[in-house]
């Protein structure tokens, strides 16, 4: 493995609930083994976007409900393509050049998988996204 590719898979958090076996599916196992890690290590970065989206959109989150701003970060992933896009490279510029050529193969199924990461990780730590946290 290349000097890049060791450094960033030390950099990973291991995530004990996150196995990988070989009955899994290909999609599964690379979930598990890199988006998962690579999502956790990007936690306070993906945070700090989302807070700046919010910003960027003049503070309406802060005026909805729970339930309402559970659907908001759903929409704003799902619908917005440029933010969308910019969550992914979060992800992708953490990808080792064999995970890369992993991912190209089937990026539409794992751009999902993704997402579904990404929102579940913001919808899960929704009260560090408080107005007064914000900041």
């Amino acid at each position: 493995m290349k000097s890049r590719d060791l450094q960033l898979v030390n950099l990973r958090p291991e995530i004990p609930s996150a196995k990988v076996s070989e009955n899994m599916s290909l999609n599964e196992q690379f979930q598990n083994k890199t988006l998962r890690p690579i999502a956790k290590l990007q936690n306070d970065l993906l945070l700090a976007v989302f807070r700046n989206y919010i910003k960027k959109h003049k503070n309406k989150f802060y005026e909805l409900k729970l339930e309402q701003r559970h659907i908001y970060i759903e929409n704003a992933i799902q619908k917005d393509v440029k933010f969308r896009n910019s969550l992914k490279g979060i992800i992708i510029g953490q990808f080792t050049l064999a995970e890369f050529e992993d991912y190209i193969k089937n990026s539409s199924s794992l751009n999902k998988r993704m997402m579904n990461i990404v929102k579940e990780r913001l919808q899960s730590q929704i009260q560090l996204l408080e107005e007064e946290m914000a900041y």
